[in-house]
């Protein structure tokens, strides 16, 4: 049976799976492992043991090896030779005025390849520009494109509620946010007031609206009618958070009742 660590190669990012063989690792230690970009150092997340082979019996990668100081010196040279080459890049992208958003520049752990990240509102012809900086850095060169969302994550900001990012912090994934959640929860549909740092729809939206949808079906609608122990009322509003049920009695009075002082 495979012996399956899990992988993280930046904070908050996707974990992926690796065989690690006979090799001993533990959460917490830094990992050599084989990837399609290359020789690559991850952070170990989930030991060895603690999950099994998925059933399709597809292949992993391999461990290569526990990484040694050498492996993390090696990385953190490399980490400033890319924020070195991410200054050269721009200067380059000025030079051919293209119209892209340099965001961030990581060289592979046996230095064999350079990787750029950017964004740009339309596809960009980056052709000469590779040429260009396969010529200066002597690798292989890779320029890949990311939306607003993997944008925000990498570039990291705070959100309206004064926290860091949920995407930069600890959402490893993005989930599908819709506006019918927005509605769900009664907010603003203002989409300066519902949208995050990325220009989308907030991740945030997502994480109560399951709760909401189902407070909801318990509720009794806006305009219908109930009994309290007040006498008969017309509902006019609800908050699903508290639970309670505003209604205007026969008599006009506007109260706010415990849902279940409410039936309907």
């Amino acid at each position: 049976m495979a012996n399956i660590a899990g992988i993280r190669f930046k904070r908050a990012g996707k974990i992926y799976y690796f065989d690690a063989k006979d090799i001993e690792l533990k959460a917490g230690d830094y990992a050599v492992v084989k990837t399609s970009r290359g020789m690559e150092m991850g952070h170990v997340v989930i030991a060895p043991g603690q999950i099994q082979a998925a059933e399709s019996g597809e292949a992993l990668s391999p461990v290569v090896r526990k990484a040694t100081p050498e492996d993390i010196a090696k990385t953190e040279e490399l980490d400033t030779k890319a924020e070195e080459a991410l200054i050269e890049c721009g200067k380059m992208i000025a030079e051919l005025n293209l119209q892209m958003k340099l965001l961030s520049a990581e060289y592979s752990l046996d230095s064999s390849r350079l990787t750029f990240l950017f964004s740009a509102e339309e596809r960009v012809d980056f052709r000469e520009l590779v040429r260009r900086l396969s010529g200066q850095f002597k690798v292989r060169v890779e320029l890949r494109q990311v939306g607003s969302r993997d944008e925000a994550k990498l570039l990291g900001s705070f959100g309206r509620c004064g926290r860091q990012l949920c995407c930069a912090s600890f959402l490893t994934e993005f989930n599908p946010v819709s506006i019918k959640m927005a509605k769900d929860q009664d907010l603003p549909l203002n989409p300066m007031k519902i949208s995050g740092a990325c220009g989308r729809l907030m991740c945030c939206l997502a994480y109560e609206g399951e709760q909401y949808r189902a407070m909801k079906e318990k509720m009794p609608k806006v305009g219908q009618r109930v009994s309290t122990r007040m006498g008969e009322a017309t509902v006019v509003g609800n908050n699903p958070l508290k639970e309670t049920v505003m209604v205007e009695l026969d008599t006009e009075a506007t109260v706010e009742v415990p849902l279940a002082e409410v039936s309907y």
